[in-house]
């Protein structure tokens, strides 16, 4: 959903305007601290965790390439912050001295386009050419929409990584950067989904945000009414299907346990959802990984979430639920080159009943992938190994 200048402005927080003056004061400081540290790789990836394609790159760069000098930005009180404090050098996220790595970095590296001291400042400064840094975006997932945020004229990131030959057309074609700066490497997380551990029975119910009800404007009504969350057509849908008695039985007559894990954007909006049944769990972040239950876990449901590509990279079976496709069209990503139909690594359900019907069929088939998806798999997914660490690796050293 392409929004107006006014509809961004509603997402300005007063934080924002502080952190205006923590640039202004940590701006003559990083002309002297560049001299100190030339080479500083800067590292983040969401403000309060250490579990995605930045920490997997900050992690290989410590092992394997220690004379590199690379820092990572994490929030102190984050429940992530001892683990990655132990593995190499950390700033405190949006903090002046996070404005100064920031400000005198060689690289600025993160998984997500806000990976950095304060994102509605950096958006103008870096947008507007007021600074001129080299920004690397590892990249959250797989892209398969149409994302106009992630443009060229919405970034001006230095390199954008991608994972697939499809994907790095896609972007490559589509999204504006200038020719070679976007780059088929893998996204970093995918060399640790090699060394699974399946529990044969657990199924994992991970759906993604909706951009709309995690943080609504004014274009947000052009949607549905969310001014209270039990009304929304999400809240509905899951809540439906979580409670749904069918699935319950499927559940206790295959000895399947559910983790119902909503994307970190939605994680507020747990206390919401009362689901009575010893075979689901409510799973909270940040005490479950992302990346463990995808490992772990035998079968997934989902609905449009990227984490399904993580899912089918592992060649594991899976299903997408999509009661609210074209409110999802509408309120976030356009279509992109992916057509869940055609190119998807499962069945597409639009309503309760063939999703139940679905999920009593893989659980009788012991959650084994169809020949056509494990297909599609070997089409799709060109780079298959360990090496994606590497390759970004050795491609930002090799960006001027």
């Amino acid at each position: 959903m392409a929004e107006t200048f006014f509809q961004k402005l509603q997402r300005v927080k007063p934080a924002d305007i502080g952190h205006i003056f923590k640039f202004l004061l940590a701006l003559p400081c990083s002309l002297i601290y560049r001299r100190r540290r030339p080479d500083l790789w800067l590292i983040c990836d969401n403000e309060n965790e250490a579990r995605d394609n930045g920490y997997h790159l900050f992690r290989y760069i410590k092992l394997q390439h220690p004379e590199t000098d690379a820092v990572y930005a994490i929030n102190r009180r984050s429940a992530d912050f001892e683990r990655v404090k132990d593995i190499g050098e950390t700033v405190h996220y949006g903090s002046i001295k996070h404005w100064i790595y920031y400000l005198s970095a060689k690289y600025n590296i993160s998984s997500q386009k806000g990976g950095k001291p304060d994102a509605a400042v950096c958006y103008v400064l870096e947008t507007k050419g007021i600074i001129k840094n080299t920004r690397i975006f590892l990249q959250h997932g797989i892209i398969k929409d149409d994302m106009p945020w992630l443009y060229y004229s919405d970034t001006k990131m230095r390199m954008f990584v991608c994972s697939t030959y499809r994907e790095w057309k896609y972007v490559s074609e589509k999204y504006g950067y200038p020719e070679g700066w976007v780059k088929e490497l893998g996204i970093c997380r995918l060399d640790s989904l090699h060394d699974m551990k399946v529990v044969p029975r657990q199924v994992l119910l991970m759906p993604t945000w909706r951009s709309w009800i995690a943080t609504p404007t004014s274009a947000s009504d052009e949607i549905e009414d969310v001014s209270e969350f039990t009304k929304t057509h999400y809240y509905k849908g899951w809540s439906s299907f979580l409670n749904n008695e069918r699935l319950h039985e499927i559940l206790r007559e295959n000895d399947l346990h559910l983790i119902f894990y909503p994307h970190r954007d939605m994680q507020g909006f747990l206390k919401f959802f009362d689901i009575d049944s010893e075979y689901i769990t409510v799973a909270k972040w940040p005490e479950y990984d992302v990346q463990e239950l995808l490992k772990s876990s035998a079968y997934l449901i989902t609905d449009y979430s990227s984490i399904a590509m993580d899912f089918a990279y592992m060649k594991k079976r899976l299903m997408y639920y999509q009661f609210d496709y074209d409110d999802f069209r509408k309120g976030q990503y356009p279509e992109g080159y992916f057509s869940y139909e055609k190119d998807g690594f499962g069945p597409v359900c639009y309503d309760a009943e063939t999703a139940l019907d679905e999920l009593e069929r893989a659980a009788g088939e012991s959650f084994a992938n169809p020949p056509e998806y494990l297909s599609k798999h070997d089409a799709f997914f060109d780079l298959y190994d360990t090496n994606n660490c590497e390759r970004n690796y050795n491609a930002i050293k090799a960006t001027d």
